[in-house]
């Protein structure tokens, strides 16, 4: 059995271009992934200015995608996320919602998803606010999945650190109270988890009151600390025996687009497989398929240094990677080389602001 595949932008940082957007899109629907989400944190017309319009240029950028996606036969989505909305939910705030709810569809969405994650939510009543919202939201669209992320989507105690304390029960108000139709995101045990196990997914499943909809950080790369690093390998972790316990898996990729395309294979692999997968073997392959045979290796022999090493310990060898990764004219490659110039860090301002 495998679950239904797909793509959540959900990084930090400066969003793809979109016609890297179309490309992985494109190569990985190819490849089983059925559905792709936009909602990268740096468009901020979705986030802390989600009440005004994208700019026409922009919007018809977004339209020209949401095209590709459907002619691809991948579902195509956008994450909302109505910035501290729940705070105060008047009249003035239903209008407003209601109004992008309407201009989003526009778009011909089949998935729609309202993130309240990255906000304060130590509030009481938290659960019965944003179930509330949900409630309204859905007789606002036809969306086919309307999907939640919650402000606290994992039981790692960082979020209560840098968000306040949770409401007690809240996940368990939020099963309660949600319509089953909508689905829940869920990023495990942590917020970059390590492993799922069936044990953990059922227990979160009796907890929401439904099969949790996996939102999974890994390959990407983003923050002050990961973006030094460039998450390449095959997936491990996410054995094929957790496919029944979840509603689906979506990965939240790398800043790098083509590059994570690579790891976003060795997914579909680990599924296809079973326990016949070998992560490193599914890398080989995943990588010969994006980059052809010479880059595939290169990039195995330079695994250590992106991956494990990272930007800041790299010293003399950095100058030397990027004069052989320059020499080569692909896609990915110019993503190596911009990531050893540094264009691809990001500040903890940035994490903060976005």
């Amino acid at each position: 059995m495998k679950p239904e595949l797909g793509i959540i932008e959900g990084y930090f940082g400066r969003p793809w271009s979109f016609a890297d957007r179309t490309a992985v899109m494109q190569t990985l629907g190819a490849h089983g992934y059925s559905f792709f989400h936009y909602a990268p944190k740096g468009d901020e017309f979705l986030r802390r200015r989600w009440r005004e319009a994208h700019p026409a240029a922009m919007w018809e950028e977004l339209r020209i995608f949401a095209a590709a996606c459907r002619a691809a036969g991948v579902r195509f989505g956008v994450g909302l996320s109505p910035y501290e909305v729940f705070n105060n939910f008047d009249d003035e705030a239903r209008t407003a919602l209601r109004a992008r709810v309407t201009t989003l569809e526009t778009l011909g969405l089949d998935d729609l998803a309202i993130l309240f994650d990255d906000m304060r939510g130590d509030i009481e009543d938290l659960a019965q606010r944003q179930a509330s919202i949900m409630e309204f939201v859905a007789g606002c669209t036809g969306v086919s999945r309307l999907i939640m992320c919650p402000s606290y989507y994992t039981d790692d105690c960082i979020l209560d650190r840098v968000f306040g304390n949770r409401p007690q029960n809240y996940l368990e108000q939020l099963g309660k109270l949600l319509d089953p139709a909508i689905q829940i995101f869920w990023t495990g045990e942590e917020v970059c988890s390590r492993d799922f196990s069936p044990g953990h997914l059922q227990h979160v499943a009796q907890r929401l009151r439904r099969k949790p909809f996996l939102w999974d950080n890994y390959p990407v790369n983003d923050g002050p600390r990961m973006s030094r690093f460039l998450h390449l390998r095959g997936f491990t972790g996410r054995p094929a025996v957790i496919a029944p316990h979840i509603a689906a898996h979506a990965i939240n990729p790398a800043l790098q687009p083509h590059l994570s395309s690579i790891p976003a294979l060795t997914l579909a692999d680990s599924y296809a497989q079973g326990d016949r997968y070998s992560y490193m073997i599914a890398f080989r392959k995943a990588a010969r398929a994006i980059v052809g045979e010479k880059l595939s290796q290169m990039l195995e022999a330079d695994l250590l240094a992106f991956q494990d090493s990272g930007l800041d310990h790299l010293g003399t060898r950095a100058a030397k990677l990027r004069a052989r990764w320059s020499a080569h004219d692909h896609p990915a490659a110019k993503e190596i080389v911009a990531w050893l110039d540094g264009a691809y860090a990001i500040t903890g301002e940035e994490m903060q602001t976005q």
